[in-house]
């Protein structure tokens, strides 16, 4: 195994400066687009004739319906790339994906949607529209682990600002972002909540004896697991602090039928919302595909692989397909902006339990593999089907894309704060609508790791698998050498042969995105909660 010299961010972004390559001082490098409109905004491409298009198609839509659209959000966990049919996947791969599919043929299918490395990085970034880094919720909390203070104390989530919108507001399934009081769903801005905290693995160990029979099998250390474990209820939480313990997840057949449990109270709750007169926003967060998956024993075979990867994948397909349908049966699809993804790249770690990634790298990883996901998004009516974009897309602009949908004006936020998300709501729904974002920067916990700028892909640390799959438990973080890693992605998207000084004259101009990243973080310094 390679030895690791770690460099601190901060010395490293000291050579971008001072090294040959950097953007001199004043100098705007000459492929970044972006205007800056607020000092605390992460800048955009300006593209107000886009803007003023998207606007009228609202404000029309609004004086028809005689109300604010829904919004409704489907976040799997751990989906790779390649694993929907319309991705390269599907039928192709084992697990057919006929109502994902059709969510891309009648919306638009983003082929370069960003996610970060792992599951509550993502999760807390698309609610809060700021880096991990910045508000300190840079991995899982895991059992044992002691925050110094709760990272959602002084965070505003989306939830909330949509609630004060006058949006019911609730999240179902996996959350993944904090068990204790004050860090819940319902404690952080949601009005309801009804789902499970951790991921599927954390429940279902305590059962699978195949897999984990050194803990199942010794009482004694069933006992101390236990008493750290996460909690393994259906929980029902309400705005205010009212929280159920529901059913408990006691087999992995009941693992198993987790999904369709979720999937159906979504459901419902659709259909009641729908006669409300309020509009909704649902973050409903799958279970699956996260391993350890589990066929629901009630439901059949449903892929032609058969493996339980599969099996879930197929799952996913068709409670997306019954959610999608539910829109339509209560009268709102029309009035309901859906986006579907997953919150990271397939879990390597896990195989052949995990999923698949045409590009390098996997969970875990900066790498393409890791952090490029599936993102689709679909309004009927509004967005023109067919549509297919390789612009850049970070799922944190979802923030952005719900304010504006939601009426609720960016100078409602905090100013003494960084944001790093922008609003791409006319790059969505612009018929021949073009992203707003320049720029995507990875992080992997407090480090710095790449910068995408266009088809440029910068590196200044990679974490590499020491053995194959290993992108988690086998990996190590390492700087690049002697000059950034800077990758084509268009003439090489697996990320194989860098082209900084062979083939590419605009390593400087990505560096100077960089360099202009780094300094948001001087002035707006970074939360600790000593994850």
């Amino acid at each position: 195994m390679r030895a690791v010299y770690p460099i601190a961010t901060s010395t490293l972004l000291g050579l971008i400066l001072l090294g040959p390559v950097s953007v001199g001082l004043g100098q705007k490098p000459n492929l970044d687009r972006t205007l800056r409109t607020a000092d605390n905004f992460e800048p955009a491409i300006p593209r107000s004739d886009q803007d003023d298009v998207v606007a009228t198609k609202l404000a029309k839509l609004k004086k028809e319906t005689g109300r604010k659209p829904n919004i409704l959000w489907l976040v799997v966990d751990d989906m790779g790339y390649g694993d929907p049919g319309c991705y390269g996947g599907g039928a192709a791969v084992g697990a057919a994906t006929p109502n994902i599919d059709r969510l891309a043929r009648e919306g638009l299918k983003l082929t370069s949607c960003y996610s970060q490395h792992t599951c509550t990085p993502t999760r807390s970034a698309i609610l809060t529209g700021r880096l991990p880094r910045r508000t300190g919720l840079t991995r899982p909390i895991l059992a044992g682990d002691k925050l110094t203070k709760n990272p959602w104390a002084d965070e505003v989530s989306l939830a909330r600002l949509l609630s004060d919108a006058g949006y019911f507001t609730m999240l179902t399934g996996k959350w993944h972002v904090g068990e204790p009081e004050g860090m819940r769903p319902h404690d952080i801005g949601f009005d309801e909540y009804y789902g499970y905290y951790p991921a599927q693995k954390e429940i279902s160990q305590r059962f699978d004896s195949r897999r984990f029979p050194d803990l199942v099998n010794d009482p004694e250390r069933m006992r101390a697991f236990e008493a750290i474990a996460p909690d393994n209820h259906l929980t029902h939480g309400f705005k205010g602090g009212r929280t159920e313990k529901l059913a408990q997840v006691q087999s992995l057949e009941d693992m198993g039928r987790a999904e369709k449990v979720l999937a159906d109270f979504t459901i419902e709750k659709i259909k009641e919302l729908a006669k409300g007169d309020k509009p909704f926003f649902i973050e409903h967060c799958f279970m699956k595909v996260h391993c350890d998956n589990f066929p629901n024993p009630d439901l059949g075979s449903l892929s032609a692989a058969k493996y339980f990867y599969k099996e879930a994948v197929a799952e996913v397909d068709l409670h997306v397909g019954e959610i999608i349908k539910a829109l339509d049966e209560a009268g709102v699809l029309e009035n309901t902006f859906v986006f579907f993804t997953s919150d990271n790249g397939p879990q390597m770690d896990g195989w052949p339990d995990a999923g698949y990634t045409p590009f390098r790298g996997a969970k875990g990883t900066t790498f393409e593999g890791g952090v490029r996901v599936p993102g689709i998004a679909y309004w009927k009516g509004m967005i023109e089907p067919g549509r297919e974009s390789d612009d850049l897309f970070d799922l944190m602009d979802l923030f952005g894309v719900a304010l504006n949908v939601g009426g609720v004006k960016h100078d409602t936020l905090p100013t003494d704060r960084y944001y790093d998300f922008i609003d791409q709501t006319s790059f969505l729904l612009h018929d021949e609508g073009h992203s707003q974002r320049e720029a995507v920067y990875f992080w992997w916990g407090t480090e710095l790791m790449a910068c995408r700028m266009r088809e440029y892909k910068v590196h200044l640390k990679v974490a590499l698998p020491e053995s194959t799959h290993m992108h988690i438990d086998y990996a190590t973080i390492q700087d690049v050498g002697l000059a950034p890693w800077l990758f084509n992605l268009y003439i090489d998207p697996k990320e194989q042969m860098p082209v900084g000084h062979r083939r590419n004259a605009f390593l400087a101009t990505v560096l100077g995105k960089l360099k202009q990243h780094a300094a948001t973080f001087k002035k707006y310094p970074p939360k600790d909660v000593g994850l």
